[in-house]
């Protein structure tokens, strides 16, 4: 049996948002922090379902010292039953607070530090075939202890988050070798060893405009109805 031909495509190669038209949503589960919905929407010819979960969306830190050592902290992760290494990170779920400002609050709050420099690391979708989470990471410079240390916020696993001091190509090494695979981790890791090697000319504002944030919220694909967890 022949199959179709493989099209090629012929124009830029970058993200774009689609129209495809949306007829119905339904919530099918609503837990603490994300929903699961279902999308009736036409693609084409066709009239499918599509079941995804809706997020808060996220942000997560980069934290630089002077060495060139980025900052990882030990956290128990329960769907995959493990302590995994990652950098200070949080949803978006204080209504109104620019993504930058919860990035420093969490790196308070989770590290007990705070930076004087931040930039635009780097944008990704975490599960784009079944989550809307989109995570913007932070490059922070200019680090240095937050008087008081952490912020006492959370509860059970968010308690005891020990943290240390990472060497960037030590730290890549444990993301290729597999030793480190939290999604914000092995992406930040990767992005601020390739902005080092840039000589840092990759880096955004740490107020760039966040288009794929705006396009999420404005077609229902964010959950917007979490408490704060502080």
């Amino acid at each position: 049996m022949s199959g179709q031909p493989q099209a090629e495509w012929s124009g830029p190669v970058r993200d774009e948002i689609a129209d495809f038209p949306v007829e119905s949503t339904v919530t099918r589960f609503k837990g603490h922090v994300w929903n699961v919905q279902t999308d009736t929407v036409t693609i084409g010819d066709y009239n499918v379902e599509r079941d995804y979960v809706a997020h808060t969306g996220a942000v997560a830190v980069i934290a630089l010292d002077d060495q060139e050592r980025v900052y990882l902290l030990r956290q128990y992760r329960h769907p995959v039953g493990m302590y995994l290494f990652e950098p200070p990170a949080g949803l978006l779920d204080i209504d109104g607070e620019p993504a930058w400002q919860t990035a420093a609050r969490e790196l308070a709050e989770e590290a007990g530090l705070e930076a004087q420099a931040w930039s635009v690391l780097v944008d990704f979708f975490n599960s784009p075939g079944g989550s809307s989470e989109a995570i913007r990471v932070y490059l922070a410079r200019d680090v240095t202890p937050r008087s008081g240390g952490r912020i006492a916020t959370g509860e059970a696993e968010e308690i005891d988050l020990p943290g240390s001091w990472v060497p960037i190509d030590d730290a890549v090494a444990l993301v290729l070798r597999g030793e480190i695979g939290n999604p914000t981790a092995v992406v930040g890791v990767l992005a601020v060893a390739e902005a080092r090697r840039m000589n840092w000319t990759t880096l955004r504002p740490v107020d760039t405009h966040w288009p794929v944030r705006d396009h999420l919220m404005e077609t229902g694909r964010v959950r917007t109805d979490v408490a704060p967890r502080h």
